[in-house]
């Protein structure tokens, strides 16, 4: 009977641990010593054969990327071909300003007789925009190496790749804005991704530990550096950390040094910075504080019973909240900050906490790249077959991580999950849990603000692609249908991604050919006129006003100084904007010319397609953000709010070209074309 009992009990945990690797018995012969090591050398060389080829795949898909990107900005604009100042101007909006100081840097006497001087070698336009498609070979090395990371075989990185390339249209704007900040700053955030998730493996020695640590510090510090959002995005990344903390499923002391990696890089930022106060404003910094300082006050948080870490978890999320409030406010109290106050306004009103008359948020909530993500991305993304595996994986993924939680929560380390078909065992790594936060919270992030898409549809490919490849994806989903074994575990992980890599190729292949083969050229007569007029016509010393993304232009392509620009981050250059654009507005000539002169202005630049817009719906039109802000009734059928009334002068950008004595008095048009209307201002004494 005894015999029996053990029989039946060494079956029992037979099954519940099935799929596991078997375990030689004493009845089983045993491999000879030679042999072993044998299988060893050879399990060795072939991770190294394994890890060469990926890395060169991984470079190689890198390099193509880059030239695949620089191909198609050439093939738009001609930009091989066309005069310096039309390049100039293909640097549309804010990307001119941001190129603006590159070429005043190059140009400047010390720096020529320092490290930039690649003129003998390189147009400096083409050495900052061959930088730049040269950190998108960065990225999606990055994205790569994550995948791989994550599914233990290249082939996801591969695959991951070439899903980022094929949904170039959702992954990444760079060969059209090329200067743009976050351009320079996503590869940096991806390195530091993939620095996060290798960081995360368990029995990682000590030395490799501290190297990654490193890694994630520089890549923490250059996103920081060139994105002026970054405190929002490591805010987000902070959550992540956060949550997954308090369920458990990362190390804490990990978690920890990452808090102290992110104040750390802002910091030293906002001290290059020349002390940007905004930063030391930022909810990035206080939050953080505002954990670490909790964990002193809590103890135990991760002891005692179901019910009592529930309590205990939700008084600590209560106390970081309240600390990160308290802390914001004070710091922006003492030192008196407002750089960022437009932002809160936007998110206030766009959801749905009030409406507003704030000229700086409704001029972001009309603006489409603020607003809620399109639905035909999502039928773009399926067409690769990206969304459809992305949706799996993260459904799967998510389901794992609440049962993990839910285990961690109560305290028990042998819960097994039985199915109907089969018993096994949850197992969810920290690596694979942080970018499954990451995805969700960004995911949220893209669906609410379709200018942040980019965040997220990134990852996607990365998230997508090592699901697909994951061992224990697959495992789980065969034993829970009750048809594992390691072969067809291998066949899924190895086929299913060729097949689709193989489709893929097959839909879209011809069309990235025909995509390159196609040849198009910057034509823009009117701008060009402008900057050639201004070069030619007006001293060096000149001011002018106008739009903040015409007056990009002007810097870049004459030098002259400006009133306005598109740096948004400052209060009072978003002030001195907005009475700028007055001229856009109801407000008499005198007005007007009192504001521009407040300012020095020499000469202000009007533009048609401002004055006369037609590109926004009534309500968003520029002109009638400003008449909402200024009191007065829009233009047009349609309803205005009861309190708005009638401006007592016409708009002024209208008015001005009657040539009535009014205006001329003040000033005076000097230039004109079909789109462009300058006037110079007279200097009264």
């Amino acid at each position: 009977m005894a015999d029996m009992m053990t029989t039946v009990r060494q079956r029992r945990v037979g099954k519940v641990t099935e799929g596991t690797e078997e375990q030689p018995s004493e009845e089983k012969s045993v491999k000879p010593e030679g042999k072993i090591l044998s299988d060893h050398t050879g399990g060795k060389l072939w991770n190294i054969l394994s890890i060469t080829v990926g890395g060169i795949v991984a470079i190689s898909l890198g390099l193509l990327t880059s030239v695949y990107v620089a191909t198609l900005h050439e093939n738009d604009l001609w930009f091989s071909n066309i005069k310096e100042v039309e390049r100039e101007i293909s640097f549309r909006t804010e990307c001119g300003l941001y190129y603006s100081y590159y070429k005043q840097m190059i140009q400047a006497a010390s720096i020529q007789q320092g490290i930039v001087n690649c003129k003998q070698y390189l147009e400096p336009v083409y050495f900052y925009i061959y930088t730049l498609f040269g950190l998108q070979a960065v990225y999606v090395i990055a994205l790569y190496v994550t995948s791989w990371l994550l599914s233990g075989t290249w082939l996801s990185g591969l695959l991951a790749a070439c899903w980022y390339i094929t949904n170039r249209i959702d992954t990444t704007r760079v060969e059209f804005t090329i200067p743009l900040r976050e351009n320079w700053a996503l590869p940096f955030f991806a390195v530091q991704i993939a620095a996060i998730t290798y960081l995360l493996r368990a029995n990682l020695q000590p030395a490799r530990q501290k190297l990654t640590f490193m890694a994630v510090f520089i890549a923490t510090f250059l996103f920081s550096l060139t994105w002026q959002f970054n405190q929002f995005m490591m805010l987000i990344q902070a959550l992540a950390l956060f949550v997954l903390d308090c369920f458990d499923l990362l190390p804490t002391a990990k978690v920890t040094w990452l808090y102290i990696i992110q104040i750390s890089g802002l910091l030293l930022v906002c001290v290059l910075q020349f002390f940007n106060s905004m930063i030391l404003g930022s909810l990035l910094i206080s939050f953080n504080a505002s954990v670490l300082i909790a964990r002193t006050i809590q103890k135990n948080l991760k002891k005692g019973p179901l019910l009592n870490r529930l309590g205990k978890l939700i008084l600590h999320v209560l106390l970081v909240l309240c600390l990160t409030l308290l802390m914001n406010k004070f710091i922006k109290k003492i030192l008196n900050l407002e750089s960022d106050e437009h932002i809160f306004k936007f998110l206030k009103a766009k959801f749905g906490f009030g409406a507003t008359r704030d000229f700086d948020a409704n001029l972001y909530l009309c603006e489409e790249a603020f607003g809620l993500l399109p639905l035909n991305t999502f039928s773009r993304l399926s067409d690769t077959l990206l969304f459809y595996i992305y949706v799996f994986v993260l459904l799967f993924m998510t389901v794992t991580a609440v049962i993990v939680a839910f285990r961690n929560l109560s305290g028990s380390n042998q819960v097994q999950l039985i199915e109907k078909m089969g018993e096994c065992t949850i197992i969810l790594k920290p690596d694979a849990a942080y970018n499954l936060v990451h995805t969700v919270l960004f995911g949220c992030l893209a669906l609410s603000t379709m200018r942040m898409k980019y965040l997220w549809t990134s990852h996607m490919c990365v998230f997508a692609s090592f699901g697909l490849c994951s061992t224990e994806v697959w495992k789980l989903v065969l034993k829970c249908i009750h048809l594992y074994t390691p072969q067809r575990m291998c066949m899924m992980k190895y086929s299913i991604p060729v097949i689709t890599l193989l489709y893929i190729s097959y839909k879209f292949w011809p069309g990235i050919m025909d995509e390159l083969s196609e040849l198009r050229e910057f034509y823009d007569p009117d701008t060009v006129e402008l900057m050639n007029w201004i070069k030619s016509n007006t001293p060096n010393t000149a001011v002018f006003a106008g739009s903040m993304q015409l007056l990009a232009g002007v810097k870049l392509c004459t030098g002259r100084t400006l009133t306005n620009h598109p740096h948004y981050e400052d209060k009072n250059l978003r002030e001195r904007t907005k009475q700028i654009y007055q001229i856009y507005a109801k407000r008499s000539p005198e007005d007007v010319y009192r504001i521009l002169r407040s300012f020095g202005t020499d000469y202000v630049i009007l533009e048609d397609s401002i004055c006369y817009e037609r590109r926004h719906s009534r309500g968003c039109r520029l002109r009638d953000l400003l008449d909402v802000a200024n009191g007065h009734i829009m233009d047009g059928l349609g309803e205005n709010e009861p309190d708005l009334k009638p401006s007592t002068y016409p708009r002024f950008c209208e008015e001005i070209k009657k040539n009535l004595p009014s205006y001329t008095t003040h000033f005076i048009r000097v230039f004109q074309n079909k789109t462009f209307h300058v006037y110079k201002l007279a200097k009264h004494k």
